[in-house]
């Protein structure tokens, strides 16, 4: 055919032969055939048709890599071949054969929620999604019949205020997402190179102290999301988080992006109110907290600047190598002027700048407010903050906490980002009565008690990346401490199994990153040790100050180092925090290894 165009039969043919074969844009040279082919959105398309796919931002920015002559890493070529949110018919093949996934699939079916977990567990783990770590009493009941039915009868509280069922078999992936949809959970892009769980203020709209209801951002920028394509398959996963001003921090220092309440009072360059300062980069896996902009922005400017910026990480993020495909690394390459700079191009407006010395937050953080009753703004209510041991809820405790938020509260339970759940809206006079349902569920809500600040990942018992059975450990650890000491300041101790740091070791005031030890022939299970670590106006990266200690050593280890700060803090009312700050790394290891403990 000389005029370049096909038969319809010719056409019918070579689009399932180019769609079968995997033919992407870098593999057509020539426009015409591939416009003739009308390949799916993004693919072999040039021109104003192809500019205007949700997945072009994608495939351009993958192009500038190969035309400097780069290779894209493994999990950008398979989302060349298949953008994961179109795996759905791979995952129902499967489940009909009940197979699991293999190589770049594993990394496909995350798009969905779906984490193939081996060689830890033969199994796929479902992460979900929970807008600002929000849960409603039927969606808690439906949630733990999945897990009962589907998984392994328990759920994993995360540190994105976020639930997680594990143990599903192969032909139960396809059950439990469609489970979860009928609940009104979509879990889209909870995996994979997408924005995660959006996060907010735990005790949002009923906290005294806060500034601004954050409920209503995390919900918009959580359905923004959901309805843009182009929102997923980034260079790396992505976080974001609003924070308040309320008494429990939402972490947003240790997110991409942040946004941080403040007050402009009477008399400055912008009308006086509430703001939010924007926050970038954090990542304290990598030792880096997030960083002002210098923006000022309104509570409506927020969702739309988040994904202008999450933009211009689409864009420009690292496509090539995983290690540097963080924003982080981006910012560290352009610096937080060019960044800002191209987020506007995106929004065609200049932001607000403002200095931040010109702003006031009422912010006072109690590193503790997530465990135990408090006050509500609302009068006569009050929210009481629930232990489970290192965040894991049976089928059983499902049922019953949502039993609890219903009868006696508003129905609503809100998950933090410390692994531990809150029941909120319950009636002063009742308080004592849900203390007594709380403990007979085997939970607790004592903020002194170890387990209170006790935050572990998921481990070698359900993580292919870790080093040690974190979980294990931790309770191993709490029956331990509790047992010997009764602190009357509340400690945070977290354990984290590999260098993704998902319990974020680097900001506990005791931190645990685990490793192999050498001894004699065999490699045992071990943690190095850190201390001092913190967050928002106490933030800070802790500092190693032990290596490779045998996880059968630890809790003696912590034993010793928490009766020498008992036994040397300035007075009853210091933390542990500013006991081991204000002492050399030195001077602590004199303190801790002279400490005997009875075995």
């Amino acid at each position: 055919m000389n005029d370049g165009t096909f038969s319809e039969e010719q056409t019918q043919y070579l689009q399932g032969f180019a769609v079968g074969s995997g033919i992407t844009r870098a593999s057509i040279s020539l426009p015409t055939f591939s416009q003739t082919l009308g390949l799916p959105a993004g693919v072999g398309k040039k021109g104003d048709e192809a500019s205007s796919s949700p997945d072009a931002i994608h495939h351009a920015a993958q192009d500038r890599f190969l035309a400097a002559g780069k290779k894209l890493c493994a999990e950008e070529q398979a989302k060349r071949k298949l953008h994961g949110l179109d795996i759905w018919d791979e995952m129902l093949n499967h489940a009909r054969d009940g197979r699991f996934p293999k190589g770049t699939d594993v990394f496909l079916f995350k798009f969905l929620g779906m984490f193939y977990v081996a060689p830890s567990q033969d199994a796929f783990m479902c992460r979900l999604r929970l807008p600002g770590g929000i849960v409603n009493s039927h969606q808690l009941h439906g949630i733990a019949e999945l897990a009962r039915e589907y998984g392994g009868g328990y759920a994993d509280m995360t540190t994105r205020a976020n639930l997680q069922i594990r143990q599903i078999g192969a032909k139960h992936a396809p059950d439990v997402v469609m489970g979860l949809y009928d609940l009104g959970i979509i879990n889209r892009g909870a995996g994979a190179d997408n924005i995660r769980n959006i996060t907010a203020s735990p005790t949002a709209g009923i906290d005294p102290q806060e500034l601004i209801d954050t409920r209503p951002l995390a919900r918009r920028m959580h359905h923004y999301i959901l309805h843009r394509r182009e929102l997923h398959g980034l260079p790396r996963k992505f976080n974001i988080a609003f924070d308040g001003g309320g008494s429990i921090s939402a972490l947003e220092d240790t997110n991409d992006i942040g946004f941080v309440v403040v007050r402009v009072e009477e008399g400055q360059e912008v009308p006086a109110g509430v703001y939010f300062r924007m926050i970038l980069g954090g990542i304290t896996g990598h030792k880096d907290f997030a960083r002002d902009t210098g923006l000022l922005l309104r509570e409506e400017e927020c969702v739309e600047v988040a994904a202008a910026a999450v933009r211009v990480f689409i864009e420009y993020g690292d496509r090539t190598d995983r290690k540097k495909a963080r924003l982080k690394y981006l910012l560290d390459q352009w610096g937080l002027a060019k960044f800002v700079e191209e987020t506007e191009k995106k929004l065609s407006k200049k932001l607000t700048r403002f200095p931040a010395e010109k702003c006031k937050s009422s912010r006072a953080i109690n590193k503790h407010a997530h465990i135990g009753v408090h006050a509500q703004k609302q009068a006569e209510k009050s929210y009481i903050g629930v232990i489970a041991p290192v965040g894991r809820l049976t089928v059983d405790q499902m049922h019953g906490v949502a039993e609890i938020a219903q009868r006696y509260g508003s129905g609503t339970i809100r998950l933090t980002v410390w692994q531990n759940l809150l029941i909120s809206d319950i009636s002063d006079e009742d308080v004592p009565a849900v203390q007594i349902e709380i403990k007979k569920l085997g939970l607790n809500w004592s903020a002194t008690s170890i387990r209170a600040g006790l935050v572990a990942c998921t481990g070698s018992a359900g993580c292919k990346y870790a080093s040690a059975d974190t979980k294990r450990h931790a309770l191993a650890l709490a029956d331990h401490l509790e047992s010997r000491i009764k602190l009357d300041c509340p400690i945070n101790i977290h354990l984290t199994g590999c260098h993704h740091s998902c319990a974020q070791h680097f900001i506990g005031d005791i931190g645990m990153l685990a490793t192999k030890v050498a001894v004699g022939e065999e490699m045992l299970e071990g943690y190095h040790v850190y201390v001092g670590g913190g967050y928002a106006h106490q933030q800070a990266i802790g500092r190693e100050l032990y290596r490779d200690v045998l996880a059968s050593d630890l809790p003696g280890q912590l034993e010793k180092m928490l009766r020498s700060y008992l036994d040397n803090r300035r007075d009853e009312a210091e933390p542990f925090n500013d006991f081991v700050r204000r002492h050399s790394t030195q001077s602590l290891k004199d303190f801790f290894d002279n400490k005997k403990v009875n075995s």
